[in-house]
């Protein structure tokens, strides 16, 4: 079973405190971050790529979400955020099949924490197509055009790419996020315990690479 991390709302505070990156101190590799034994090609061109695996039953993940989101939203335009729904199992296709159908009808700004909240706050099941129509609906999303863009062959194949993103970048916890294709940074390192420290961590990789200059 992978492993999903603890983030713990007390230690959200700890966000511009401490961790590896503050003060100036450069995040160190093995400590705070890991870099992949082979870098991944990452698009579009010229921009920092920060990748964000997750998995929307994964607890942890769904209390990151507002953190990422008040972090993305202070991105620099030369910094681009792809979310990654990670495949471990045959079990998890469904729900990338579901992101990637809200990002093909432009609603995960939308929607993405409303997903987090009826899972996890709202105990709604959203495992089966029909659940997730049943549930959009209510959302403002038609029934059959959910269904026929969840079905479609472009979100198929997205589900299939990130389930091999998932291998390719070691993926064995969420939430998790990845730097520009090589450093991959969670809360599962020594020096980052807390995903307010990984921000942070990201954060000073970010400001490394020559695309942010």
């Amino acid at each position: 079973m992978k492993r999903f991390w603890m983030i713990g709302a007390a230690l959200v505070a700890l966000l511009f405190a401490g961790g590896a990156s503050a003060a100036g101190v450069a995040p160190v590799n093995g400590r705070d971050y890991r870099t992949l034994p082979v870098a991944q090609p990452v698009s579009p061109a010229g921009k920092v790529v920060v990748m964000e695996f997750f998995w929307y039953d994964c607890p942890h993940c769904a209390e990151f979400e507002p953190m990422l989101e008040a972090w993305a939203s202070k991105l620099p335009k030369n910094v681009v955020l792809e979310r990654v729904p990670v495949k471990w199992a045959p079990r998890f296709v469904p729900q990338q099949r579901l992101y990637y159908t809200l990002l093909a009808l432009h609603k995960v700004g939308a929607l993405q924490a409303k997903v987090f909240d009826a899972i996890h706050r709202q105990h709604i099941k959203l495992e089966t197509p029909d659940q997730m129509a049943d549930w959009l609906q209510s959302h403002g999303v038609p029934r059959q055009q959910f269904l026929d863009t969840y079905n479609a062959f472009g979100v198929q194949m997205q589900a299939r790419r990130a389930a091999g993103l998932t291998t390719a970048y070691q993926i064995d916890g969420v939430p998790s996020l990845a730097v520009q294709g090589r450093y991959v940074a969670s809360a599962d390192m020594p020096g980052t315990p807390t995903m307010g420290q990984v921000l942070q961590v990201v954060d000073a990789l970010i400001a490394q690479q020559p695309q942010a200059r």
